[in-house]
């Protein structure tokens, strides 16, 4: 694949800040796509700017919580405004937190549905509209092999990415008709930030692990398939890791 491969293209990733959505965002930026990080802390996607920047591609950093209807509004309003179209969207945006079924407050149930599943909504709505009224494009949801063998004490977590599939499947099924696609790629355990900074004792950092690279190369193939193609689930995962045969 080319280094311009996305040349003139547009692209909006969300959780851009750290881990998957990082990697994500600097693959497209590489491969010649205009990139508008997206994410709650504007100091992080200015340094994920700057750092595609040294890399002689193109980003534009912009602070959005995508649990709130209002900005991510103003979000692709401003894409729309600076940009005129949007060929790519890729919600990445995620967070993960659980415990004990019987004690998860309500709280953080809500909270991770809020920003894995209505994130992915709000963006997803905003993103169909700009790429409806341009002819098309295409939208890569980040999954987890969660929604299909669950960890204990991750319902939350778990549920929210079962409903990312349904999502998926309706965004693919009310878009194919204006050529937008929509995916979603499923990936087991990724050396993000979070699972970096584990203590070492933490039973997860001794589970194999693949490189956010490895995660950003996949997305990448997913992206620029032909417009024709549509990839509809994808599960990516260390070839050692536990999950096949354990059911």
């Amino acid at each position: 694949m080319g280094a311009t491969h996305f040349s003139g293209r547009v692209a909006v990733v969300t959780g851009a800040g750290t881990g998957i959505g990082r990697g994500i965002a600097r693959a497209l930026a590489g491969a010649g796509a205009t990139v508008v990080v997206a994410g709650r802390t504007l100091s992080t996607l200015e340094r994920v700017a700057h750092e595609i920047a040294d890399a002689q591609g193109h980003a534009v950093p912009v602070g959005a919580d995508v649990t709130d209807q209002a900005s991510v509004e103003r979000l692709f309003a401003g894409v729309a405004s600076d940009h005129g179209r949007l060929d790519v969207l890729v919600n990445s945006a995620g967070v993960v937190c659980g415990g004990p079924f019987e004690d998860l407050p309500l709280a953080t149930w809500q909270k991770v549905l809020d920003v894995n599943l209505t994130g992915a909504f709000l963006c997803s709505q905003q993103a169909f509209r700009l790429m409806k009224a341009g002819g098309g494009g295409r939208i890569l949801n980040i999954g987890s092999i969660s929604a299909f063998i669950p960890r204990h004490d991750a319902a939350a977590y778990t549920a929210s990415k079962h409903g990312l599939i349904g999502l998926t499947k309706s965004i693919a099924l009310d878009g194919r008709t204006y050529r937008i696609s929509a995916g979603c790629l499923h990936p087991g355990n990724v050396v993000v930030e979070r699972v970096a900074a584990l203590s070492k004792d933490d039973p997860l950092r001794a589970e194999p692990m693949m490189r956010v690279d490895d995660i950003a190369t996949l997305a990448l193939t997913i992206l620029g398939m032909p417009t024709m193609v549509n990839v509809l689930e994808t599960i990516t995962l260390p070839l050692d890791q536990a999950f096949l045969g354990r059911g």
